[in-house]
C-alpha cells in the first residue's frame, strides 16, 4: 500500500516539535541531527506551515542529481540520498522548489526527509495532528 505524508497547515500552531522529533530521530555525533521539516510563519493570522520534502513523483532533484545518488525506496515511497554516491554538487539543493534539500554544516553533507524508513517521527509527535502519513490511491500522487 503506498502512502502519503500530509501536511495542513490549518491546524499547525508553530510549536515546532516535529522540528525536534525530526532532528532527534536522525542524531549526528550523538546530538540532535539537522531537521528535515521547518514550520514557517505565514505571516498572517498566526498561520504556520511546516515545510518538508513532498516525496514528488517527477522530482528536481532526483533529476537534477548528477551521480544516481537520490532514488526511491520501492516500500516507503520517500526519495532517499545515499551518501556513498553523492559528491556535494548542491545541484539537488538548488533544483528543490521547496527547499527541502539541505545542507547540514555539521555533517558537511546534504539531507532530506527519509521518511523515518516509512513511520514517520515528526507526525507521531505533532499535538495538533497537523502532520499525518496516510494510504493513498495512486491516481491521487503527486507530479512535483
Amino acid at each position: 500500500m503506498n502512502f502519503r505524508f500530509v501536511v495542513n497547515p490549518e491546524v499547525c500552531t508553530g510549536c515546532r516539535t516535529c522540528e525536534l522529533a525530526c532532528a532527534f530521530a536522525h542524531p549526528h555525533d550523538s546530538k540532535p541531527g539537522k531537521s528535515r521539516i521547518y514550520p514557517i510563519d505565514g505571516g498572517f493570522k498566526e498561520l504556520w506551515v511546516p515545510v518538508t520534502c513532498l516525496q514528488c513523483d517527477d522530482a528536481a532533484c532526483v533529476k537534477s542529481c548528477l551521480v544516481d545518488a537520490l532514488k526511491r525506496n520501492p516500500v516507503t515511497g520517500a526519495i532517499e540520498l545515499n551518501r556513498e554516491m553523492c559528491v556535494m554538487c548542491m545541484a539537488c539543493v538548488a533544483a528543490c522548489p521547496f527547499g527541502c534539500a539541505l545542507l547540514d554544516p555539521g555533517q558537511d553533507a546534504v539531507v532530506k526527509c527519509d521518511l523515518c524508513g516509512g513511520d514517520p517521527v515528526c507526525a507521531h509527535f505533532c499535538p495538533t495532528k497537523a502532520l499525518s502519513y496516510v494510504p493513498i490511491k495512486k491516481k491521487d500522487r503527486i507530479a512535483g
